[in-house]
């Protein structure tokens, strides 16, 4: 059978730059093992399957993949599937916001255009639990990373449906010269039933974005993602957990991917009430995959 299929270039809106997701627009008749080898065999970050709502609230349900397993939420997936469907003319938002259904339950989703007509989509983060890492973790974590963290921001586990241990490098230099110790981490990360780690750093005044941020999953088998919805969105958590909103500000710009030569672009929202993160998308491939 001939499923339609889209690959959506996710918080850029220049192809090849961002984060790839594969959509399958209509996977009702696929099994879940199926999934799994299509995602192993696109061999992204992710692989969507888009499959009948459950809840009568949600316009479309989703299925996300890893080469090597099924996760309850992802950001550039969210996105990205959104993108596909609204693209294909298969999703029509209500005043602006779509809801999507996952994993992780419902996701609100807002729709905008820019003055220069570029289209945003937004993802409201699910709900954050937030943990602090004992000393030992945080001792371990700088000797995968290689690095000192921030240890007035103790590194933190923030589980939104998928959970990343998220910490605050000096810098955004710092974040850019990180060489984790990746094996180890792997095994860390599955010990703990974890994503991954994200690291993050500020840049400098006049920088038109606020962070640089790099996510590290090995235990998925993606040794690093080059830009990453729900990790940021973690970050956005950890801000707020960490008390330094009023530092940041409540919006601002962060960067990703520059070390995998893409130049990815996220806009985190951060308030007491929500953590809100946006980015464009761009299709690259439109056709179908035969099953």
């Amino acid at each position: 059978m001939n499923i339609p299929f889209k690959q959506v270039d996710v918080f850029t809106s220049v192809r090849f730059k961002g984060n790839p997701v594969a959509v399958v627009l209509r996977a009702d008749e696929l099994t879940t093992g199926q999934m799994q080898q299509v995602a192993n065999w696109t061999n992204l970050s992710e692989t969507t399957f888009v499959v009948p709502s459950v809840n009568p609230r949600a316009d479309f349900r989703v299925r996300i993949f890893t080469p090597g397993a099924e996760l309850p939420f992802a950001g550039h997936p969210t996105i990205g599937t959104a993108h596909a469907l609204l693209e294909a003319g298969l999703v029509e938002p209500r005043d602006g916001v779509l809801i999507q259904e996952c994993g992780a339950g419902l996701v609100n989703l807002r729709v905008d255009c820019g003055s220069d007509g570029e289209q945003w989509i937004s993802f409201d983060l699910p709900r954050p639990s937030v943990t602090p890492l004992s000393c030992t973790r945080v001792t371990e974590l700088e000797a995968i990373l290689g690095v000192e963290v921030l240890r007035e921001f103790t590194p933190c586990l923030v589980d939104v449906g998928v959970r990343w241990v998220v910490a605050q490098l000096p810098d955004a230099g710092a974040v850019l010269a990180t060489r984790p110790d990746l094996p180890r981490m792997k095994l860390l990360d599955l010990e703990d039933e974890t994503a991954g780690v994200i690291i993050f750093g500020e840049y400098p005044g006049g920088v038109p974005a606020r962070i640089e941020v790099r996510a590290f999953a090995p235990a998925h088998g993606v040794d690093e993602d080059p830009v990453c919805g729900s990790g940021n969105g973690c970050v956005g958590a950890f801000i707020r957990h960490t008390g330094q909103t009023a530092h940041f500000g409540g919006e601002f710009l962060s960067s990703q991917g520059a070390v995998l030569g893409r130049a990815g672009l996220l806009r985190l929202s951060v308030s007491e009430q929500r953590i809100q993160v946006s980015g464009a998308a761009v299709t690259c491939i439109d056709g179908h995959l035969s099953i």
